[in-house]
């Protein structure tokens, strides 16, 4: 099985690397389009602004690429700024995403007591049975960094929820699309089990 990580200059790659070796998974990094619709399964990382994420998927083709590789039913995994830039809209630097998953991105509000961004560890809800929390503790913990949220207009499509003076979806899913906010790749044991599930999964 071949895992195409998506390069856009912008990515946490090193640490999604160092997991994907750990698991002893057989992948390549990439940022041509060609390469990544080879790929039986795509993990975009995520650090960074959207709007410049964007530009950068736009400059080399990948988000059009990105696009048809999911329409194959293979499995993709967004993390991150890899999970924002699959809805419709992000409120940061007002870009209009992929348009996979209907909703939008939005800014965390102030609110008294949290930090912004939200940094950290914090507790995940499941909010529906799926293949990639297989064995995940009901409280599981992951680490976060991020100022904006994921904000399905479904909430069919959330698949986890996280408490951070509000309730967030901090992943959700689509078919064969599985998307996160918290980073896995740097969460530990948690992290390990997230991403080896991912693995076993079937195609759609």
């Amino acid at each position: 099985m071949k895992i195409c990580v998506i390069d856009y200059n912008a990515g946490n790659l090193k640490s999604v690397e160092n997991i994907l070796t750990y698991l002893g998974a057989e992948y390549f990094i990439s940022s041509d389009p060609e390469v990544l619709a080879g790929a039986d399964r795509v993990i975009f990382p995520g650090v960074g602004e959207a709007g410049s994420a964007l530009k950068e998927l736009q400059k080399k083709s990948l988000d059009e690429a990105i696009k048809v590789f999911i329409k194959t039913g293979k499995l993709f995994l967004g993390i991150c700024i890899g999970c924002q830039i699959l809805f419709e809209l992000s409120e940061e630097s007002n870009t209009k995403c992929l348009g996979i998953i209907k909703g939008s991105v939005k800014k965390f509000a102030k609110s008294a007591g949290y930090k912004i961004p939200h940094m950290g560890w914090n507790r995940i809800k499941k909010e529906k049975e799926h293949p990639v929390l297989k064995g995940l503790p009901e409280d599981a913990s992951f680490y976060f960094v991020h100022s904006y949220y994921p904000d399905p207009l479904e909430g069919s499509r959330v698949l986890t929820s996280t408490e951070y003076g509000m309730s967030f979806a901090s992943g959700v899913s689509l078919d064969n699309v599985t998307a996160v906010q918290f980073h896995p790749e740097k969460s530990g044991v948690n992290g390990i089990k997230f991403l080896k599930n991912f693995l076993k999964m079937k195609d759609q």
